[in-house]
């Protein structure tokens, strides 16, 4: 490898197993099933968690599972190749998601909600079958800062991806690895190392998605200060639930009663 790859792969282990150790992603005997989608981001969080399995101090299985949703012009010949060089145990399922779709989404709107709907119960389904207590997914720092802006200006909701999640009937556990790792970084990386990407020919080819809108409004102000998408990434961990307008975190309606407290105790 290049210095340049080398210097590249370093960074994106740091901030790999920074985010693994921050939120206890990956714990001793974990059986973790890698969802790899075909793309970068997925491409490279593999490879940077199999460079942590063989140096770390835990024992843990990984396990990559790919599904082949049926578009048009999806090849995973290059991909069945490559997985089988890396000599990691692997299946490819086929399910065609895209003709529902198709079919329930009228042309002009964005397909990624039911797709990405249809794709987890899927995941979630394999994992359960297969014993897997661990699903790794590829969203990185970029991510996680698009979808929280797209929820406050779209849903009227602070939230974003969490690095850790339970599902909603907890039975799964989902981790994203690459929370601190930039999309610039992953991209020039995967890029290097050839990985034989797949094209999303889906929702990649809806270019006026929100997602996309998001990330210009963010490459744009980040001209002016590039300490911008690090900062919003910074404020999802460091909430003040008193500045903001939740009664649910913040008891406003008995503030008083809490300053008369809090007068009282520093009198006494």
């Amino acid at each position: 490898m290049s210095k340049t790859i080398i210097e590249l792969e370093k960074k994106l282990l740091h901030y790999i197993g920074k985010g693994i150790a921050d939120f206890n992603m990956i714990r001793h005997q974990d059986r973790v099933m890698v969802c790899l989608s075909g793309g970068k981001d997925s491409f490279t969080m593999l490879h940077l968690l199999l460079l942590l399995k063989k140096r770390a101090y835990i024992d843990f299985d990984l396990f990559v599972f790919t599904l082949d949703q049926a578009q048009p012009g999806w090849d995973d010949r290059a991909l069945r190749v490559w997985l089988d060089e890396t000599k990691i145990p692997y299946e490819i399922l086929t399910r065609d998601t895209y003709s529902i779709v198709k079919e329930k989404i009228p042309e002009g709107q964005t397909y990624c909600s039911l797709c990405s709907r249809l794709r987890r119960g899927i995941i979630y389904r394999y994992a359960a079958e297969k014993g897997f207590n661990k699903i790794a997914l590829g969203h990185h720092r970029d991510d996680l800062i698009r979808t929280l802006l797209m929820s406050i200006l779209y849903n009227g909701e602070i939230r974003s991806m969490p690095p850790k999640l339970l599902s909603d009937d907890k039975k799964h556990v989902i981790i994203r690895p690459l929370v601190y790792c930039q999309e610039a970084d992953i991209a020039a990386f995967a890029q290097k190392m050839a990985f034989p990407i797949i094209p999303c020919n889906l929702c990649g080819s809806q270019e006026n998605l929100a997602r996309v809108r998001m990330k210009k409004l963010i490459d744009e102000l980040s001209k002016e200060n590039p300490k911008i998408p690090s900062n919003i990434l910074h404020a999802l961990g460091a909430i003040k639930p008193s500045q903001l307008m939740d009664t649910h975190y913040w008891d406003f309606r008995d503030l008083e009663k809490q300053q008369m407290i809090e007068t009282l105790e520093q009198v006494g």
